[in-house]
C-alpha cells in the first residue's frame, strides 16, 4: 500500500470525525434552543397565570399581595361578588340634574370558578403555581404602594429566578430574566410582550 492511500485513508477518518463532531454540535445548540423555547413558554403560560390572579386579588382585596400563601388561600377558597350598577338621573327644578348611583351585590361566585374557566388554565395547580417549571426554584413576588403624582398606587412584580436561557442570567444579561408588573411603574405587562 503506498503512502498516498494511507494518506488517503487517515484524511477520511478525520474528516468523517469532524463531520460527525459539527453535526453532534450542530444537533445539540438546535435540540437545546427548541429546549429553551419549551420551557420559557411554560414560564410564560405561568407568569400570565399569576398576574391573573394578582388582578383578581386586587379587585377582590384592594391591593395587590407578595405572600404566596395569601395567594394561594385566595384562588383555592376566595369569592368574588357580582354586582350590578344602576345610574339614575333625576332632573332638579332649576334645570340641573342630579344622578344617583346604587350598587346591588347581585351573587358570588368562587375564585376558582372565575380564573380556571379559561382553558389554558386547567393544567395548573394552585399550590405549586409559585414554582418554576423545570426548575423547583419559586418565582420572586413583590407587591407594594408606589407614590406617582401625589398619589399611592399599587404595583407588583413577579421575576423567574432560575431562567433557563444564558441571556437572561446575571445583572448584566442581554434580556433579563422573565418578569411580569414592575416594581417602578404602574405596569402589568411581561417584559416577552
Amino acid at each position: 500500500m503506498s503512502l498516498t492511500k494511507i494518506l488517503t485513508f487517515v484524511f477520511l477518518a478525520i474528516a468523517i470525525g469532524i463531520a460527525y463532531y459539527l453535526f453532534d454540535r450542530i444537533k445539540f445548540s438546535i435540540e437545546e434552543e427548541e429546549r429553551i423555547a419549551t420551557v420559557e413558554a411554560q414560564v410564560i403560560d405561568k407568569l400570565k397565570f399569576i398576574r391573573d390572579a394578582e388582578l383578581l386579588y386586587k379587585e377582590a382585596n384592594g391591593q395587590y399581595t407578595s405572600d404566596w400563601n395569601k395567594l394561594i388561600s385566595f384562588l383555592d377558597t376566595g369569592k368574588l361578588y357580582i354586582v350590578q350598577r344602576r345610574e339614575i338621573t333625576t332632573l332638579l327644578d332649576y334645570g340641573a340634574e342630579e344622578t344617583t348611583i346604587e350598587i346591588d351585590t347581585l351573587d358570588q361566585i368562587p375564585v376558582r370558578d372565575t380564573l380556571f374557566y379559561t382553558p389554558v388554565y386547567d393544567k395548573f395547580k394552585i399550590e405549586n403555581i409559585a414554582s418554576i417549571p423545570h426548575s423547583g426554584k419559586r418565582f420572586n413576588l413583590f407587591a407594594d404602594k408606589i407614590s406617582r403624582n401625589n398619589v399611592e398606587v399599587d404595583v407588583f412584580e413577579v421575576v423567574d429566578t432560575a431562567p433557563v436561557n444564558p441571556e437572561r442570567r446575571g445583572e448584566e444579561s442581554i434580556k433579563g430574566p422573565l418578569r411580569v408588573g414592575s416594581r417602578t411603574e404602574v405596569n402589568t405587562r411581561g417584559n416577552w410582550e
